[in-house]
């Protein structure tokens, strides 16, 4: 068996090892020099163009994307449309928001390309060991890359969630949900740092993943988060939003579904990006209009 991985950023990188790993013989293409060079010494067959590309696969032709989300994702799935035949395939194993998926499936029906929307979660060690996909498409043709998936996903790691768009609809509440886990564990040792009390926060994040309600693979990244550097002194608190967070939070609104964890850690992304703002300025100036509450120097 054998697949085409474009993007041979971290992800791609370490899908088209577990590929290779798993029988399956990775061809991998990135524009950048750098990640090719990276690819082949990891052992990747890395070839130079597109054209390349195709030409190595045996038909029906299998096509993995791990690219960034919107316009190069597009772009790509156009000129694969000029390169592919009629009964080839297209994987987009970014996070790709659902309607652009949606629209690249139908865009590329017409030419009777078959293309499925693969949420993938599990970070670069899940890519690299066993991912968790969630897959969209037509389920008339699903049997023929489900090996390819079964290979590289953990064990009951993969499920095929149903028309085209739902893949990537699920890693959006996915990660929407992530978002508010993430928000939630910060939130309990930030007010461990102000109780009364010296905790070990890496012994408490050990002890929360054995047995207790709250165990998870996120506390266990935060304990060994914690055993670098215990009070995370050399990383600033700034928490950048991909995405898929605002996603999952416009598509609640249009559902008209209350989603105020989500929300909220959303909000707390953006706030995290300014030591200060204009409305802390505006909320202080008030309290002290009203109140005579002192402001911070």
């Amino acid at each position: 068996m054998e697949a085409g991985l474009i993007g041979l950023g971290k992800m791609g990188l370490h899908i088209a090892m577990n590929m290779q790993s798993s029988g399956i013989r990775a061809y991998g293409y990135d524009i950048q020099t750098g990640p090719r060079k990276q690819a082949k010494a990891k052992g990747i067959s890395v070839v130079q163009t597109l054209q390349e590309l195709i030409a190595a696969l045996q038909k029906p032709r299998i096509i993995w994307l791990m690219l960034p989300a919107g316009d190069i994702t597009e772009s790509m799935v156009h000129q694969l449309a000029e390169l592919l035949e009629e009964g080839d395939y297209v994987i987009d194993g970014g996070n790709s928001f659902y309607r652009d998926s949606i629209r690249n499936y139908e865009f590329l029906k017409k030419k009777k390309i078959h293309f499925y929307d693969a949420g993938t979660s599990g970070g670069i060690r899940g890519a690299l060991e066993g991912a968790n996909f969630m897959i969209g498409g037509e389920r008339e043709h699903f049997a023929v890359i489900e090996e390819l998936i079964q290979r590289i996903a953990s064990d009951q790691g993969y499920l095929y969630a149903g028309d085209a768009g739902s893949g990537h609809y699920l890693k959006m509440v996915h990660n929407g949900i992530e978002y508010g886990m993430m928000q939630a564990i910060g939130e309990g040792f930030e007010l461990l740092q102000h109780s009364p009390y010296p905790y070990d926060n890496a012994q408490v994040a050990r002890l929360w993943n054995h047995g207790s309600v709250i165990r998870s693979w996120l506390m266990k990244l935060a304990e060994e988060a914690f055993r670098e550097d215990e009070k995370l002194d050399a990383v600033k608190g700034i928490m950048y939003a991909s995405g898929e967070g605002q996603w999952t939070v416009e598509e609640a609104m249009r559902c008209n579904v209350s989603v105020p964890v989500i929300s909220t850690a959303l909000m707390m992304r953006y706030r995290s990006l300014y030591e200060d703002t204009f409305t802390g300025k505006v909320v202080a100036s008030l309290r002290k209009g009203f109140g005579g509450h002192k402001t911070a120097e």
